[in-house]
């Protein structure tokens, strides 16, 4: 598995440890030090004796937004799906695909922008549906009054043994 930090930090470190080297500390402590094993700090050894003109190679693909792109696509989506001219204020994954396409002209699937959400911390919220002619007040009066009545019918019914399915 890859280290955690960037490519710059990842260097520090290996820089850091060969100085150590440098300075005769054995393997076994530059290795405790900054917690890799003794084998990584003598490939860096050898890798420091050994130059090869290579290039660093890159560690993933690059993103398709820079950091200032997704703060400006993250305001856009606060300010709401109505604010882009669509009927009901809810996001799906090809609304924001659209979106991102409007203002910066990069192309996203869904998955894309999925794991996109996903980098700006955006979870899934499905939207919750209520009839219009809801009424809140006899919903409750109903979970109040008229629930717990039924559910001790039909516990003192399966308590009895009475069998309604005949």
């Amino acid at each position: 598995m890859r280290p955690l930090g960037t490519i710059e930090q990842l260097e520090k470190r290996r820089q850091e440890a060969l100085e150590l080297v440098r300075k005769g500390k054995s393997s076994e402590e530059i290795a405790n030090k900054f917690d890799v094993t003794e084998r990584r700090v003598r490939r860096w050894r050898q890798e420091r004796k050994h130059r090869k003109g290579k290039s660093k190679p890159a560690l993933g693909r690059t993103a398709y937004l820079t950091k200032e792109q997704v703060k400006q696509l993250e305001q856009e989506l606060l300010r709401g799906a109505y604010a882009q001219g669509y009927s009901e204020d809810y996001w799906t994954l090809d609304r924001i695909a659209h979106l991102i396409w409007d203002l910066f002209e990069t192309r996203c699937t869904p998955s894309g922008v999925w794991r996109l959400l996903d980098r700006m911390n955006w979870s899934c919220q499905k939207v919750q549906r209520q009839a219009i002619q809801r009424n809140d007040e006899a919903i409750a009066n109903w979970k109040r009054y008229t629930w717990p009545r039924i559910k001790k019918v039909a516990g003192a019914e399966r308590n009895a043994g009475i069998n309604i399915n005949r």
